[in-house]
């Protein structure tokens, strides 16, 4: 169970496990939703052996999206606490996708362009809608 959703300005680089990329093409949102699901998701994924943090939001970011041409900065460092583990910690990014290709080759089924991110039937409704609000907050998107 997720006790609480924190949000830093930086962190050990060593420390950030994972890559979420609140992303935006043409003006609208970008989610996916996996195969497996029927909930929404923001891009993003676990960081490989030798990756930097970065490096991880970019490929994540044209994994799941497809995304092909796209700019894409730090936005703050993230963390999640559970009930039953320490605080694992991850790279809160913000992307301008300009193009994507035509087909997605990874476990997405689908990208979802909408005007304004959904109240509900997020994948991750317990950090999801946090990342959201603190992008928000530091006006990431002008």
């Amino acid at each position: 169970m997720i006790k609480e959703v924190r949000f830093y300005d930086e962190a050990d680089d060593g420390k950030l496990k994972f890559a979420v990329i609140l992303a935006r093409s043409g003006g609208k949102w970008v989610f996916c939703r996996h195969r497996d699901r029927t909930t929404l998701e923001i891009p993003g994924g676990r960081r490989e052996p030798g990756e930097r943090i970065e490096e991880t939001a970019s490929r994540e970011l044209r994994e799941e999206t497809g995304a092909k041409e796209f700019a894409i900065w730090p936005v703050c460092v993230y963390s999640v606490v559970r009930d039953d583990a320490a605080e694992s910690f991850g790279g809160l990014y913000a992307a301008e996708i300009e193009s994507f290709e035509k087909e997605i080759h990874s476990e997405i089924e689908k990208i979802i362009l909408l005007d304004e991110p959904p109240e509900e039937n997020w994948t991750y409704p317990d950090i999801q809608p946090h990342l959201m609000k603190e992008a928000a907050r530091r006006s990431v998107f002008k």
